[in-house]
């Protein structure tokens, strides 16, 4: 089919490299000139494993293509893909001023019968609204529907999502276009629901909203397990081998951060209140992570007291491993207590400084170099699990801090290794450890 995704961000990129993977004559448009520069030249603009060989090998092939030109980019399309972005507004609601454009755009520039696929984030009703724009400027003599169909990609892991879903949602008021929908994804062999278009625009925030819940709730569980003397890892551990409940997001951390679960929560409980029903348990799931954010510099508060002058390693930047994102991270939250704290801030991280500095300015140092981030630190604040961190020698702390002093928001590493180095170490829903005896006795 000839198919054009609307949008290379994370989900309009990943979709469209994919699609064309699967044999399909694919072109991306989007209004960015120098993004197209650069992906017309085989290169990513986002740091996803596994997107630019695939980009390339598909440029290569001729099935896939950049444009900023509707005209190219519409006019033989059999299907269109909206992945345009659907920014959180200050209220918590989306903001859907891109998709309506990109609706009118593809309105205007349609030359045969269509089918628009949405697959952006979007409140219930939303597709019903580009149907309308859609068909109140497209040519008279074309028919047009839309489909909904929510992705359900991880940064990190997006292409294996891609082709390994658990499954793939299709709300369609006509079952033909939903049948053409599916015969996209048959070859990929992944279930396939088909339902209605409301119901597949739930079911996306429904699931973020979920998973968010999860979260929120083992880290309300870790904080009483550090009050009563428990280990969060193993209550965490029993109670996810419960079928009914499973381990998946039971880890206990500093929340969860992203361009999805903060917006998607925000805009449900924004979506509720329009129809007069106070969602008061998702309210409190955003107030946990708000919360959860915080700790690291409060649990540093408390075992070194003031935190004025001190050098601060901060190990991680990107809101979780394997991606240059740091939308909504909890790095950025904790950088900005310890800078009002008066401490002096070296961030690590392997990949997201670029995204970083343009929130952060100069107002931190950087470094690619784990070293050079705990060189001469009296505190090291674990923010992101990336491997890099997870995986380092733990006398390292030992070798480059002044003061070997750790607190793990991701709890990185088992009790029993750490037990056996000079530090103290303190992570989240276990006990603190402070070795301070000297190498010779340990």
């Amino acid at each position: 089919m000839n198919i054009t995704v609307a949008g290379t961000g994370y989900v309009g990129l990943v979709t469209g490299v994919c699609l064309a993977e699967l044999g399909h004559q694919v072109t991306c448009i989007d209004i960015q000139e120098e993004k197209i520069k650069v992906l017309r030249a085989g290169r990513s603009p986002i740091y996803e494993p596994g997107l630019e060989p695939l980009l390339q090998n598909n440029l290569s092939s001729g099935r896939l293509d950049f444009t900023t030109d509707p005209q190219i980019a519409y006019k033989n399309a059999d299907i269109i893909f909206l992945a345009v972005g659907t920014p959180e507004q200050q209220d918590g609601a989306a903001n859907l001023e891109y998709i309506q454009t990109a609706a009118y755009t593809i309105a205007q520039h349609i030359k045969k019968d269509v089918i628009v696929c949405t697959k952006s984030t979007v409140p219930v009703g939303t597709n019903d609204g580009i149907k309308d724009i859609i068909h109140c400027n497209k040519p008279p003599d074309i028919h047009a529907e839309v489909v909904s169909n929510p992705e359900f990609l991880r940064e990190g892991s997006a292409i294996f999502d891609f082709f390994h879903a658990d499954r793939i949602v299709i709300g369609s008021d006509s079952p033909e276009a939903a049948s053409i929908i599916e015969q996209i994804y048959l070859p990929l062999k992944i279930p396939i629901m088909k339902t209605d278009r409301k119901s597949a625009e739930m079911i996306k925030y429904v699931s973020n909203a979920f998973l968010a819940t999860k979260i929120s709730f083992i880290n309300e569980i870790a904080t009483i397990c550090e009050k009563v003397g428990a280990n969060i890892e193993e209550v965490a551990y029993g109670v996810g081998k419960d079928r009914r409940i499973g381990g998946d997001f039971l880890q206990a951390g500093i929340g969860y951060g992203g361009s999805c679960f903060p917006k998607d929560t925000k805009a449900l409980v924004q979506l509720a209140g329009n129809i007069q029903h106070p969602f008061d348990l998702l309210k409190a799931v955003i107030n946990v992570n708000n919360r959860q954010q915080s700790l690291p510099v409060m649990k540093a508060k408390e075992t070194l007291g003031s935190l004025k002058g001190i050098k601060v390693a901060l190990l991680g930047l990107a809101f979780k491993p394997e991606t240059d994102d740091v939308r909504e991270a909890a790095s950025l939250t904790i950088i900005k207590e310890l800078l009002d704290e008066g401490a002096v801030v070296t961030a690590y991280d392997p990949v997201a400084i670029p995204n970083a500095q343009k929130v952060l300015g100069n107002t931190i140092e950087y470094t690619v170099d784990i070293r050079a981030a705990l060189a001469n630190a009296e505190l090291a604040i674990i923010a992101t699990e990336w491997d890099q961190i997870k995986h380092i020698h733990l006398d390292l702390y030992r070798s480059y801090m002044k003061e070997p002093v750790i607190i793990d928001g991701r709890n990185c590493y088992p009790l029993h290794e750490v037990q056996k180095y000079p530090i103290t170490y303190v992570s989240v829903g276990r006990a603190a450890i402070t070795n301070k005896y000297s190498m010779e006795t340990s």
